[in-house]
């Protein structure tokens, strides 16, 4: 379901997801208006559910999670019981940051951060002991150009 959005509940977007802790003096300011229409907005925005939970964004390198990898699976399970444990699995696991089910050669693609290549082959070793799975892919991230939050809105 699509939300009807005017430029000031665009303003409004834009300002929280570059920063959902600033107070509502400063997004008011930021997009030119007073605090009751921009707390109203916000309201609004959270009950139709355009605005979720809020929350911040650590650097995951300062944390020593210096290894991103990018997981490529392929498996010949497709029924409904194998979906169910590797998904609990998937969740189970916080080293998976993002999983997606893909259309193409690739069944899944999973972001995975971990410490360093010893990490990731522990992570590794638990999820087919856990799962069968028919091939994985590890990519390494070498370097990362871009990563952003922000929806454009």
């Amino acid at each position: 379901m699509n939300v009807q959005l005017d430029a000031l509940d665009r303003k409004i977007l834009r300002a929280v997801q570059r920063d959902a802790g600033q107070s509502l003096d400063d997004i008011a300011k930021t997009v030119g208006s007073s605090k009751t229409p921009v707390w109203n907005r916000m309201r609004k925005l959270r009950e139709a559910g355009v605005i979720g939970q809020q929350t911040v964004l650590l650097d995951p390198e300062k944390l020593g999670l210096e290894a991103c990898f990018f997981v490529l699976i392929r498996t010949s399970e497709h029924d409904a019981e194998w979906q169910n444990r590797f998904l609990e699995t998937l969740r189970a696991r916080p080293e998976v940051l993002e999983a997606h089910r893909l259309a193409g050669d690739i069944d899944y693609i999973l972001k995975v951060r971990v410490a360093n290549a010893r990490a990731y082959d522990s992570f590794y070793q638990a999820l087919i002991a856990q799962v069968k799975i028919h091939n994985v892919t590890a990519l390494l991230s070498m370097e990362e150009l871009k990563s952003t939050t922000e929806l454009p809105v």
